[in-house]
């Protein structure tokens, strides 16, 4: 029996999900080992692994299915638990979010507080966060900073959930890797036994089929895929060189004491200019698996058109020839005021000094790039 999306049969469903079964990706909704096809009832490898491992997968959809399916919420009575990675806040915000869920109230889990320096004092990192949210228009019911890894702070997430929840569903939505299937996984821990059969949840206008998790209580905690956001670095990047993207332990910010017209490449995927302003120094949260190499802004072209994908790396020259161009971002820190410069899948830079400074920075077309108040 070959299952495959040209040649499917109406019956050669997910008895999980619903999702049509295919045999040909292990990325793609509905995969099932071929040698699983025996089994009855038939269930897709998502749906398996939430079942026997409590493990929830990485499956993705694009930006117009996602807010389809946001829309299909806004037509439910339930509790929305939107995921955000500190790491990449803005790169990992859902812009437009009330407008999809209607008036089901949101509760902002943001994650990955473990990789923040130890010294961190969360108490103004949530402060931080509540007054990003609020100027981007997002209304949510509650804040909670966690690590669903670490299992930092999660006791305060059940808290929240408990007390928003008021006996309905729960929508988990976030972007691919800010770690919604981690945060999923202790969900299912803390609100089901799984004796129950997974269901099929389908939605409007798309062909993708949501996993609804049984919860104790006869409500049900609902899987979706992760959105896929382009203007994160992470997205662009090889599966390898992920790793070295994204921080597994906590950061070891690099500072750097700058004279103007000086350079700090990252491999050869940023490139951060100083191109006007008294010295100052610079801080770089990014991963400690990124080297760093500084030079004169006048040989920096040089430097790049020697060195892309050798010296500078990660991508490989190979790689980096399928990644978008270098476009420039013109960042002006404005003075007296401590600001960030965030780049989405790559981390941020602060500028340590209030005198202002003028910057120029380089990334494959399409990232994004934000000034901001500074985070730490």
């Amino acid at each position: 029996m070959t299952l495959d999306h040209e040649n499917r049969q109406e019956d050669d469903r997910c008895a999980g999900c619903g999702v049509t079964l295919q045999t040909a990706d292990s990325e793609r909704l509905g995969y099932v080992p071929a040698q699983a096809l025996t089994r009855t009832p038939i269930i897709c490898q998502r749906c398996f692994r939430i079942k026997n491992y409590n493990e929830s997968s990485s499956i993705t959809l694009n930006q117009d299915d996602f807010l389809r399916l946001l829309s299909h919420v806004g037509s439910t009575e339930s509790l929305v638990v939107n995921i955000v990675d500190l790491f990449d806040f803005e790169g990992s915000m859902i812009s437009g979010l009330p407008r999809f869920v209607g008036k089901n109230p949101i509760v902002l889990v943001v994650n990955k507080i473990d990789l923040l320096p130890k010294v961190t004092n969360y108490n103004r990192i949530l402060n931080w966060v509540q007054r990003q949210v609020k100027e981007a228009g997002l209304r949510v019911v509650e804040v909670v900073l966690c690590s669903a890894k670490k299992n930092m702070g999660f006791e305060r997430v059940i808290e929240a959930l408990d007390e928003h929840r008021k006996g309905r569903d729960i929508y988990v939505v976030g972007a691919t890797n800010v770690g919604k299937s981690t945060l999923i996984n202790r969900l299912i821990r803390d609100y089901s036994d799984l004796d129950a059969e997974l269901t099929v949840s389908q939605y409007p206008g798309t062909t993708l089929d949501l996993v609804r998790i049984p919860m104790d209580d006869g409500s049900s905690i609902i899987d979706t895929p992760g959105i896929v956001y382009k203007h994160r670095l992470t997205e662009l990047v090889n599966k390898k060189d992920l790793m070295k993207l994204m921080p597994d332990k906590p950061v070891k910010p690099l500072v750097f004491q700058l004279n103007e017209k000086q350079t700090v490449f990252f491999g050869s995927l940023v490139r951060f200019d100083f191109v006007q302003g008294e010295r100052q120094s610079f801080t770089f949260y990014t991963s400690n698996g990124l080297k760093a190499h500084r030079t004169k802004l006048e040989r920096a072209d040089e430097l790049y058109a020697e060195h892309k994908g050798g010296l500078l790396s990660p991508p490989t020259l190979e790689e980096l020839e399928e990644l978008p161009p270098l476009v420039k971002h013109t960042i002006r820190i404005p003075k007296g005021k401590p600001s960030d410069v965030s780049i989405s899948g790559l981390g941020w830079v602060k500028a340590n000094s209030e005198a202002g400074a003028d910057l120029v920075i380089h990334v494959p077309k399409g990232v994004k790039v934000a000034l901001r108040e500074s985070l730490i």
